[in-house]
């Protein structure tokens, strides 16, 4: 069983020494090395980087690499065996090799814990932080490309849980096929949203989508999936993540995430 997971990384960072693990510098179009496997070679997306975020990372991996098992972390966040609050102790909990063969033996998809927003919608969490039209034309647009997806769709949207940050780990064949369902919707979202008055962090809206997208794929496929825990490597100010959560939901959207 041949293993791949790219690391996301836009600056030079920490990464694990594990073989499983390749650091991806995405967005690396036009842009000095920074010593990682960059994403603007073979067939990519690099230069959209910054409306597609990792995105990049997942389409260079989805056209140019070849492993049974393929999928993405971010170099502030991997898959770990349990959450602890050291940042040292975290590095050695992050998943390896060998013990991504044993999970991957017993189920074709993993992603991360559910991300509980408790008093939000799916939908209303994402209209609260971003602009709506996002997942208005994205609604539209599977109505219109691929209608079969819109109960699972409506589905999820309706759900106060999802499995974010665009990280997992797939069977090869399941990656081809939501890579192939995602950005088809994707790259028609991209024709039809003007986001030229966008600032930078909403202009990111196709990264932000993606997220909502993965749970419509897995629920419509019926998906045999595991969650893992995700650790996050750095400190987090949780009064001030609690705090944008609330001007969220009382003020609408806002450039922090």
């Amino acid at each position: 069983m041949s293993i791949k997971i790219i690391v996301a990384a836009h600056k030079k960072y920490w990464m694990p020494t594990d073989t499983v693990y390749l650091p991806v510098h995405v967005g690396a179009e036009g842009k000095s090395s920074i010593g990682y496997t960059p994403d603007n070679t073979g067939d990519n997306i690099s230069s959209k980087n910054s409306h597609f975020c990792e995105l990049t990372g997942l389409y260079w991996a989805w056209k140019n690499l070849d492993a049974d098992y393929l999928g993405l972390v971010h170099y502030r966040r991997y898959f770990t065996r349990k959450e602890v609050h050291n940042i040292e102790a975290k590095k050695d909990q992050i998943l390896t090799e060998k013990e991504w063969q044993q999970l991957l033996s017993c189920h074709p998809v993993i992603v991360p814990d559910k991300r509980k927003y408790y008093i939000e919608t799916n939908r209303s969490h994402y209209n609260h932080a971003h602009h709506r039209e996002g997942l208005d034309v994205t609604e539209q647009i599977i109505k219109e490309q691929c209608p079969e997806y819109l109960p699972a769709f409506e589905k999820v949207m309706n759900r106060t849980w999802a499995h974010m940050f665009n990280i997992f780990v797939m069977r090869r064949d399941y990656f081809k096929e939501y890579m192939e369902w995602l950005f088809s919707v994707l790259f028609e979202l991209e024709k039809r949203l003007d986001i030229t008055d966008w600032d930078t962090y909403n202009s990111r809206v196709y990264g932000f989508v993606a997220e909502r997208l993965l749970d419509v794929w897995l629920e419509h496929n019926n998906m045999d999936y595991v969650e893992q825990n995700v650790s996050f490597m750095e400190k987090q100010d949780w009064i001030k993540k609690g705090g944008l959560f609330f001007k969220r939901k009382m003020f609408g959207n806002l450039k922090e995430k």
